[in-house]
């Protein structure tokens, strides 16, 4: 197991160490998550040309705790919500920039015929704005299936956001529109999936599950799903 220094970094599932100037360590949690499978989807990704951290071989399992460990590439940059809060991305270019990561991820086959890579979990927390562009990380959730679902997901984690009485509201919703100005993948399907997964994420509170209903309709109105989906 690497020698890690100063946690840098924590999330609602993993902790990220430093190892040196060139390599990171994330430490799930106890119970949560498979390092071994999140490195092998990230290399997948990465073989297509995605913008995400390369991985070194080997992830590791703490037997006495049973967290997993992956070493990845050290980035450099603000998270998207980061450069937001400091204003150095406007919130329509932040959601424009998410739709794009989501298109190009799309584009990519899943390793059962059919499917598409989903990343789940697609939000400025999870997108580093590097020197070289946007990285996506945190690929824990990754799946294959329809992209659809994974559409769903980062726009009911942003209209969450959006329909919730705080500061960040206004913007959330903004970036929610710009997400959804062109939703061509999003469906009712994938909607109502991401919705139930969302309300089944053991780390949400009990009031974030509460904007869930509210959160689903904003999404239909701003990406005129009804209207759609009847044509």
């Amino acid at each position: 197991m690497p020698t890690t220094g100063k946690l840098i970094g924590s999330g609602r599932t993993a902790d990220v160490y430093e190892i040196d100037d060139a390599w990171v360590l994330r430490r799930n949690r106890e119970d949560w998550g498979d390092a071994a499978a999140e490195g092998a989807v990230m290399e997948h990704v990465r073989a297509y040309g995605y913008p995400v951290p390369r991985v070194r071989p080997g992830a590791s399992v703490d037997s006495r705790t049973s967290r997993t460990d992956l070493v990845m590439e050290r980035l450099t940059g603000p998270t998207m919500l980061e450069a937001l809060t400091a204003g150095s991305i406007d919130v329509w270019e932040a959601g424009t920039v998410l739709a794009a990561l989501l298109r190009q991820l799309h584009a990519i086959p899943g390793r059962r015929p059919g499917t598409r890579v989903l990343h789940l979990d697609l939000h400025p927390e999870n997108v580093i704005l590097s020197p070289a562009g946007p990285r996506v990380i945190d690929w824990g959730t990754a799946e294959d299936g329809d992209p659809g679902l994974d559409w769903g997901l980062s726009a009911i984690i942003l209209a969450q956001v959006a329909v919730d009485d705080q500061p960040i509201s206004d913007p959330a919703r903004a970036m929610l529109a710009a997400l959804l100005a062109d939703p061509a993948d999003l469906t009712e399907a994938g909607l109502a999936e991401a919705r139930r997964r969302r309300a089944a994420n053991p780390t949400m509170t009990p009031h974030e599950v509460e904007l869930l209903g509210a959160a689903a309709e904003l999404i239909r109105s701003l990406a005129h799903l009804g209207n759609r989906e009847s044509t």
